[in-house]
């Protein structure tokens, strides 16, 4: 692109992929009113999500939250379901959840899209 029209463009800025302390506190955040197992281990998760942006591991979290409800209400019927209490369906997100999700759920940013984004901040971005 011309200097001069890359000029009139809005800034771009490069954010990088959450590091592995990032991927922790993004579990923890969309965890925080989440009833967790006590074994639930967050420090290996955020290294299993290695690679996963922000997005993506708040779909992560979402769907292995979503799959207490689904585990919950697996092979009920629909008045079963609507007759469960408040109680019965508050159970904690486990691991096994997160392996569920994450099976699921792909990276959305691809190893080539991340050399592409840092060419580009070298070459254009804010310095």
């Amino acid at each position: 692109i011309d200097e001069a029209l890359r000029r009139r463009l809005e800034k771009r800025i490069y954010i990088p992929l959450p590091s592995s302390e990032g991927r922790e506190t993004l579990i923890n955040i969309n965890l925080n009113d989440i009833k967790k197992a006590d074994n639930l281990d967050i420090p290996e998760i955020a290294s299993r999500l290695e690679g996963y942006s922000g997005a993506d591991i708040t779909s992560v979290c979402r769907d292995a939250a979503m799959m207490v409800m689904r585990r919950r209400i697996d092979g009920l019927s629909p008045e079963e379901i609507r007759s469960l209490t408040k109680e019965e369906l508050d159970l904690p997100v486990t691991f096994e959840d997160f392996e569920e999700a994450i099976k699921k759920i792909n990276k959305s940013v691809s190893a080539d899209d991340l050399i592409k984004y840092e060419k580009w901040m070298t070459d254009f971005g804010s310095k």
